[in-house]
């Protein structure tokens, strides 16, 4: 007996198929889009993070893991994305599944090629998770998935030219004009994290010397504490204290919590850290002249205690200062779990278009039937 199966496609042909058509028509299609709930992933440096998303970007369950060991073969991540995904489709209808990757994605949105923070070098991601999920998949860079939900669902809302910087272990970035995510020609604009702003500095995971996320982010933030500590330094004994001796254990959630009790080292490295991030959102602003800075990542849960340095050092850095329009910075409002909102609404996009496919498919199945049933009572007749 013939089945369904027999009469579709190839599923990677038809899904790379799709893609291809999606950049360019975000802005339409997100109006159009079926109003299903989507799994989102953002994979982070030190975390996964999934969750089921409904088309109003509410988020109805969500799960959260340790990203699997970076000297691990890719496949590690990829068994991690795909248990969680299964767990989340035990108890939800899933339609597709957006994936947020901390790299450069490729401009199909298929390949990772490079995730400094992860062992992914010129990883099929998009296919490889396909071949073993049963619904769409969407690959994005983790910091365009936040910005396409702060334009949607947060503090992006009615902005027509936004640029997004995620402070997390590293520094991601996003463009998004006219409500469409600018990607480039090859996917991997905005890779802000990796300008070098001193040179001959920091080394970065990247490679290179200097970076700004050397400077400003979650890792430079533990970094200095941890090298203070370290030090024996007389103002870092309150978090020295409060670890009990075990630097290891320093971390960024927690420098933040002792800056808001007061701690004055803790203070000082947000400040810090502010003030490096004031700088480069000047430069971005002499480059790009958005209207909107949106920060987000974990680190930004400092909220003021960062947010307020690096408005002071954007105004002083600033190229024209005191005679042009100053674009507005702001916190994210979905906060963390904005690349993982982005990735499941961006997702949805492509959850439309299999949609119209599969009935396509479905009615000429039916036809075929119908014609074969035909043919049979006709020769059961002579």
């Amino acid at each position: 007996m013939s089945t369904y199966r027999d009469f579709t496609a190839p599923i990677g042909s038809r899904r790379a198929t799709v893609l291809r058509t999606v950049g360019t028509r975000e802005r339409r299609s997100h109006l159009t889009a079926p109003r299903v709930p989507t799994v989102g992933i953002d994979i982070g440096g030190t975390k996964v993070m999934a969750g089921v998303v409904d088309a109003d970007g509410n988020i109805l369950e969500k799960l959260r893991t340790e990203t699997p060991d970076k000297s691990k073969s890719p496949k590690v991540v990829e068994d991690t994305i795909a248990e969680l995904v299964l767990d989340l489709s035990d108890r939800h209808d899933v339609h597709a599944v957006g994936i947020g990757a901390a790299g450069w994605v490729d401009a199909d949105r298929n390949r990772v090629l490079f995730a400094p923070h992860l062992s992914w070098r010129n990883e099929p991601l998009r296919d490889r998770l396909a071949e073993r999920l049963a619904v769409p998949v969407l690959v994005d860079n983790d910091a365009n998935s936040a910005a396409w939900a702060e334009w949607r669902f947060g503090a992006g809302r009615g902005e027509d030219h936004l640029v997004m910087i995620t402070l997390g272990t590293g520094i991601g970035g996003a463009i998004l004009e006219d409500g469409q995510v600018k990607r480039g020609k090859y996917g991997v604009a905005g890779e802000f994290g990796h300008m070098q702003v001193v040179p001959g500095g920091h080394r970065c995971a990247c490679g290179n010397r200097g970076c700004w996320e050397q400077y400003s982010s979650g890792n430079a933030l533990v970094r200095e504490a941890r090298e203070l500590a370290a030090a024996d330094s007389p103002v870092a004994y309150g978090i020295i204290e409060h670890v009990k001796g075990n630097i290891s254990e320093i971390s960024g959630p927690m420098i933040t919590e002792l800056a808001r009790e007061g701690d004055a080292m803790c203070i000082e490295l947000l400040q810090d850290i502010g003030q490096w991030l004031g700088v480069g959102i000047a430069n971005l602003a002499a480059a790009l002249d958005p209207s909107c800075f949106v920060i987000g990542g974990g680190v930004s849960a400092a909220d003021d205690l960062l947010i307020g340095p690096a408005r002071d050092a954007f105004r002083r850095h600033l190229t024209g200062r005191g005679y042009r329009p100053e674009a507005r910075i702001t916190r994210a409002q979905l906060g963390p779990e904005a690349g993982m909102v982005g990735a499941a609404d961006l997702a949805r996009l492509v959850a439309r278009r299999f949609r119209r496919a599969k009935r396509r498919r479905v009615e000429r199945y039916e036809r075929y039937e119908r014609y074969a049933q035909d043919r049979r009572s006709t020769q059961e007749t002579l």
